[in-house]
């Protein structure tokens, strides 16, 4: 169940109250008439099953609520309510497969902006990464997929290419971009100090790695990894039930790649370095295609639905 606190005028809280009482799945409605202050009117709160949020939502924003007053949404972990459970039961589909549109794009937002903190977590990731592919250590590698930050940015992309977001998708772009070529440059540095220091020598890039070698040898297995590895997270952070490791399958085709190509730069070998770089684009290009495919696919499903979020005006509730 969400729980929505909506603030609104009150020449528009008739025209608020017909749209909940309208969509199905609505339920625990409470008006307070005038109690608004800031901006001015009334507030309106209702439960609503998640299956039915998103039509919700976009009724709201149709009386540009939005935009005159205010529109807040929380999940609710737990309603000790008969009424709840029967207006999920009259919301069709699954709450785990629920697609909250608002939500999405917000939260690929702020996963997607370029602050000093998902540089540092990216070029860290990178740096860890190096270390292991330099010792053929896949406790490392796994290492740096869960420190990686760069879903966030390939969802934005996603998310603003379906709904025509244009400036959104270009700035997760430029995160995206400058978050990998901040931790190459970074991770480059970092690996001629670790040769200097002897930790790093240009044989261990050189010699047999086991379970490294892949990073820099695409084949047509890195794309179709890409594109699972798109699906789970997309799947992921459009589901109410996101799983944590997620980033981790996220990661495994991008940031080891990435380190790799800055190693290899370190010591010039162009050949580890463009297959390492051939293997980064590939993965990211995936992720998109794969992001972008998922989430048509997840408005085409949703929008067979749309006939049944709704109730004609004065028709009975079945609860």
């Amino acid at each position: 169940m969400l729980h929505l606190r909506i603030i609104s005028p009150s020449v528009r809280t008739d025209a608020v109250l017909d749209l909940i009482d309208t969509t199905v799945g609505t339920t625990h409605l409470a008006v307070l008439k005038g109690a608004a202050r800031d901006p001015e009117g009334d507030i309106v709160m209702v439960d609503v099953a998640r299956e039915a949020g998103d039509e919700l939502l976009y009724g709201l924003r149709k009386l540009e609520i939005d935009k005159v007053g205010s529109i807040a949404v929380d999940d609710i972990g737990l309603s000790l309510s008969d009424r709840a459970g029967l207006a999920e039961e009259e919301a069709p589909g699954e709450a785990a497969d629920a697609v909250i549109w608002e939500q999405l794009t917000e939260t690929s937002q702020e996963e997607s902006t370029l602050t000093i903190t998902y540089a540092a977590l990216m070029i860290v990731a990178t740096m860890i990464a190096a270390c292991g592919v330099v010792l053929d250590n896949a406790v490392l590698i796994v290492g740096a997929m869960a420190v990686g930050p760069e879903f966030g940015p390939l969802a934005g992309i996603s998310t603003g290419l379906v709904r025509r977001e244009r400036r959104a998708a270009l700035r997760s772009l430029v995160a995206l971009l400058v978050g990998f070529a901040a931790a190459i440059a970074a991770t480059t540095l970092f690996s001629l100090v670790m040769d200097a220091f002897g930790l790093f020598r240009e044989g261990m890039l050189d010699a047999q790695r086991p379970n490294t070698g892949f990073i820099f040898q695409p084949d047509p297995f890195s794309f179709v990894v890409a594109l699972l590895a798109g699906v789970a997270g997309v799947v992921s952070m459009t589901s109410s039930k996101a799983g944590v490791l997620v980033g981790v399958a996220i990661s495994v085709t991008t940031v080891p790649a990435a380190a790799n190509a800055a190693v290899a730069l370190s010591y010039g070998d162009l050949v580890q370095m463009w297959g390492s770089a051939e293997q980064l684009l590939i993965n990211l290009g995936g992720i998109i295609v794969a992001g972008v495919l998922t989430l048509i696919g997840w408005k085409l499903l949703w929008r067979t639905q749309r006939g049944r979020m709704t109730r004609p005006p004065g028709a009975p509730r079945k609860f």
